[in-house]
């Protein structure tokens, strides 16, 4: 004899809600569930009232999600936000090469010791194909757009609101994206190219010194990353 609680188990749902799920777009995303680069739905949901399974009277709108075609967990939309990690390689490259560009505009390109330093940095970020003769074009022409070289100051002008909107624009939407070591670590790399010649220049560490505002580090923070930088040995 089946005991009560078997029988309880063995009767059907008579009625429940049910959402309908109805894709309105797809893309590649970073699963949180599955920790890489995965596909995506992004559905909308209509709640509906069942009897018998049968889907019948709606029960209004779900909050839309984004379903991972791996794993099939679902997330808010704020899941779109993070890159994927295809995306945050290209923005960490971009991010190091205007760091490396910004520095040699304000330092100057005629050490070549800096260049070297300099294109090891971007090599490393990941451009394998950097020469000391491309930072060197793109720095003069950088001086020559920016009016630059032309018996102006150089620690007033090395990082002008053109240049400083341009290195916000780059690593602003990268920093929320990098743990503050991460952070720290992109301003060690223009700080270790900016030493590669000496200490630190006045329109040097005006650069860094947005570079740190850019990436969210606190200024006190900056300064302590960059004396500290200073006082190790290359």
């Amino acid at each position: 004899m089946r005991s009560a609680k078997g029988q309880r188990a063995l009767r059907p749902v008579l009625c429940g809600v049910r959402t309908v799920w109805d894709a309105v777009g797809d893309g590649a995303f970073f699963c949180p569930c599955c920790g890489g680069d995965r596909n995506y739905r992004r559905l909308t949901g209509r709640r509906r009232l069942t009897v018998l399974g049968v889907p019948l009277v709606r029960r209004g709108e779900a909050e839309p999600v984004v379903e991972c075609a791996a794993c099939l967990a679902h997330h808010a939309p704020e899941a779109l936000d993070h890159p994927t990690t295809t995306r945050f390689s290209a923005m960490l490259r971009e991010a190091v090469h205007t760091v490396t560009l910004a520095v040699l505009a304000a330092g100057g390109t005629t050490s070549r010791t800096v260049l070297e330093a300099a294109v090891a940095t971007v090599r490393d970020a990941g451009l394998d194909d950097c020469t000391q003769e491309q930072l060197f074009t793109v720095v003069e022409v950088l001086a020559a757009d920016t009016g630059r070289g032309t018996g102006t100051d150089p620690a007033a002008e090395a990082c002008g609101p053109t240049l400083a909107i341009e290195l916000h624009e780059v690593l602003a939407p990268l920093a929320p994206h990098l743990a503050t070591a991460g952070r720290a670590s992109v301003l060690l790399q223009g700080a270790r190219i900016a030493l590669a010649d000496g200490p630190y220049c006045a329109a040097e560490r005006q650069v860094l010194t947005t570079v740190g505002s850019a990436l969210g580090i606190p200024a006190e923070e900056t300064a302590r990353v960059l004396a500290e930088a200073a006082r190790t040995p290359s």
